[in-house]
């Protein structure tokens, strides 16, 4: 979508005087910049008074207001929204008769401010490492791929969000990224780097904070050929130059198997935790409880097992009755948990058995998260498995 043109830059605002005829005005500025508190930042989800953007307020004697509004960037995506929004908060307090927004561009000074403000962009310190972050950093890794693990974490997140948690999710498959589509995010809808700061903004779709290269592709059918280091590094700026907000979950999306971005995010985040995802089938398990050793090399804790395309519940031709197929074999999770359990000297549970489903497919083809639409039993699954991972709580080190 083409940006709409800017809107006028604020000119010399003329304050009201408490001379003009009585203090109505006076009153009315301070309620006005109480009430503009209610108005926040779709982006940076804080208000826009406690960001600092609203500037002088005027209101004259008639119950005239004048807003003068600071935008961090001339081509602020959301310009017309923020000015819809003040002018309704505006509009509906007792007393006011019109209101003039004056909009304008935050300066180098202001925009430092603000950066400070988020605690945002201050080096390489990852926030999610701090001792006293409350987020909590949960990785979902794999043996191999193919096991639907990227559809778990979709789902999970968007069920986690639905709940009223606040949830990031950073695809960290960096050449297999498939998050953006599992979302339905549009070639055009990528972060924002917000002009004169250094740090963007997540794209924030069904409810969820989202940032993957594949959002950030000159072209979508662009391949990604990076050696090691420069994804790794590429890695460490999705936690460090993102401003993510307050967040409840972050889920990591890994790539499969056990290679340089397992180990960066376990030297990264040392205090995340790991769902290992399987399916039934042994070449998936066998190759899944490799993941969770890694976790444990990495002193990292694996809270659970995920397995998906447990079986297929299908309608018989013959008799007309349903029947379980298990397509890939079965009781593969229960396998790995026990292993894992056995083997790390912990409790590693079996969260959930994912069936398949033809609507599973389907909706990761239609960019919507299948608990979003459905409640068949796959969506029934995902919704109990998010269910456990909030009542568990945080997991501790297993090394203290």
């Amino acid at each position: 979508m083409k940006p709409k043109p800017p809107l006028s830059r604020p000119r010399a605002l003329r304050l009201a005087s408490v001379t003009d005829s009585s203090t109505a005005p006076a009153a009315l500025t301070d309620q006005l910049r109480t009430a503009l508190g209610q108005v926040i930042d779709p982006e940076l989800h804080r208000s826009i008074t406690d960001l600092d953007m609203v500037g002088a307020i005027a209101v004259d004697a008639s119950g005239q207001a004048t807003i003068e509004f600071q935008l961090t960037t001339e081509a602020c995506p959301l310009r017309y929204q923020l000015v819809t929004d003040i002018e309704r908060v505006a509009s509906a307090l007792p007393g006011v008769t019109g209101v003039t927004v004056e909009v304008g561009t935050m300066n180098d000074d202001q925009r430092a401010a603000l950066r400070d403000k988020l605690g945002a962009g201050a080096g390489p310190e990852i926030p999610f490492a701090r001792p006293d972050s409350s987020t909590r950093v949960i990785a979902v890794a794999s043996g191999k791929g193919g096991v639907g693990k990227s559809s778990i974490t979709a789902n999970l997140a968007t069920t986690l969000s639905s709940a009223g948690h606040s949830v990031g999710v950073i695809d960290a498959d960096i050449y297999g990224h498939s998050l953006p589509r599992l979302f339905g995010v549009e070639p055009d809808d990528g972060p924002t780097r917000v002009e004169g700061m250094d740090f963007v903004l997540p794209v924030t779709v069904k409810g969820v904070k989202l940032m993957s290269i594949g959002m950030m592709k000159p072209e979508p059918d662009d391949v990604i050929a990076w050696r090691g280091p420069v994804v790794s590094r590429a890695l460490m700026q999705f936690l460090t130059e993102v401003y993510w907000g307050d967040l409840d979950f972050l889920l990591i999306d890994l790539p499969p198997g056990t290679g340089d971005v397992a180990m960066s995010i376990g030297q990264a985040l040392p205090n995340a935790e790991i769902l290992v995802v399987t399916t039934p089938q042994l070449a998936a398990t066998e190759v899944a409880e490799r993941a969770g050793t890694m976790a444990d090399l990495m002193k990292q804790r694996v809270i659970g097992v995920i397995e998906n395309m447990s079986y297929l519940d299908t309608v018989c031709p013959h008799c007309g009755q349903s029947h379980r197929v298990d397509v890939f074999g079965s009781d593969g999770g229960q396998t790995v948990a026990t292993d894992l359990t056995r083997r790390l000297g912990y409790e590693v549970p079996l969260l959930g058995q994912i069936p398949l489903a033809p609507d599973w497919r389907a909706a990761g083809d239609a960019g919507t998260p299948l608990v979003l639409t459905s409640r068949e039993p796959a969506a029934v699954a995902l919704a109990e498995v998010a269910e456990k991972i909030t009542r568990m709580g945080r997991a501790l080190s297993p090394v203290g």
